[in-house]
């Protein structure tokens, strides 16, 4: 099992994306050969002040890494540092079908009401997203349900280029959806989804965040009077109640039911400490790796120039092989 997975370079992160996709990469680890990169190449279909790009591919790096991803196990690197995916990309754009993208939801969400203002690689973005996997031999892509149609389309492209040119070049990969991860909230609204986006620093919790703000944050997220309830059904109409109580869950895997068996009929006023001791527990030591990565910026360009080393050195192979295909000479 070959598993390989991107990630935008979107600046801080938060709670919601550790206990999200990156604990589950993490964890992945151990099942699957993993190849994990920045995609800086997709962060520029829309404009990113050059140097503020540059600072966030750096710090979501470290943040991957301090989270648990490991350069000795996975491959770790961005991926404009690998000019395969480039090449690659465009010798699958030439055989993608225009009908085939026309059918991406996500170009139509992203685009909104601005579709001929949209750059070219905003609409052709899942070519790119295919060459990132296809150049691999990637068998299996993590996707939550909502991106399938990302690797169906990388399973035409691969497919369709093999029966063109009569190769057995590219491996069509499947979507690994796995188990569904924690959906965690804003802590000042139990209905909107933790964001680095909110304007109030009060509603999510950073990777960076000291012991201190943490608890303050903690301490003052929205609840309401009502002590926990005995069952998970007490929580209905309790949106913020059930996000802490998520929280709980997720950071100790367990069910929320298991937290409700332990605090039942207890008010925030309990439950709220318990719950920031264990973030403060669970933040501190990726805290502390990303304080390291800030006092020697070198370690982290050196691991992610190895991995990009690595990267190119395994889609080597792949890229020779669509140039093959086409009539295509290099070099």
């Amino acid at each position: 099992m070959r598993v390989v997975s991107g990630i935008q370079p979107t600046g801080n992160l938060h709670l919601g994306n550790y206990l999200g996709a990156i604990r589950r990469w993490v964890r992945m680890q151990d099942e699957a050969e993993c190849i994990f990169f920045l995609a800086d190449l997709h962060a520029v279909t829309v404009y990113n002040d050059p140097a503020e790009l540059s600072r966030n591919v750096n710090g979501m790096a470290a943040a991957l890494i301090a989270c648990g991803i490991d350069p000795e196990k996975s491959l770790v690197f961005n991926h404009a540092r690998v000019p395969a995916h480039a090449e690659l990309a465009w010798l699958l754009s030439c055989t993608a079908r225009i009908g085939w993208l026309n059918r991406m939801t996500q170009f139509k969400e992203k685009s909104g009401k601005n579709r001929e203002g949209s750059s070219v690689g905003l609409y052709a973005y899942p070519v790119l997203q295919a060459a990132d996997v296809l150049l691999y031999q990637a068998t299996h892509v993590p996707v939550g349900e909502d991106q399938k149609q990302h690797v169906e389309l990388m399973r035409d492209i691969a497919l369709k280029f093999n029966t063109d040119y009569d190769v057995e070049l590219f491996t069509a990969p499947e979507p690994h959806i796995g188990a569904t991860a924690a959906r965690i909230m804003s802590l000042r609204d139990g209905n909107a989804k933790m964001s680095k986006s909110d304007p109030s620093e009060m509603s999510r919790i950073n990777l960076g965040d000291d012991d201190d703000m943490i608890a303050q944050k903690i301490r003052k997220a929205k609840t309401d009077p009502e002590p926990l309830p005995e069952s998970v059904e007490g929580l209905a109409g309790r949106p913020e109640a059930l996000n802490l109580v998520t929280i709980h869950a997720a950071l100790t895997d367990a069910e929320p039911q298991a937290v409700l068996d332990q605090y039942a009929g207890q008010g925030f006023g309990q439950f709220k400490p318990a719950l920031a001791d264990l973030l403060i527990a669970t933040l501190a030591p990726i805290r502390a790796r990303l304080q390291d990565f800030e006092a020697d910026p070198a370690a982290l360009e050196a691991i992610l120039a190895a991995g990009a080393a690595k990267a190119s050195e395994r889609a080597a192979p792949t890229l020779e092989g669509a140039y093959r295909a086409l009539g295509l000479p290099r070099g």
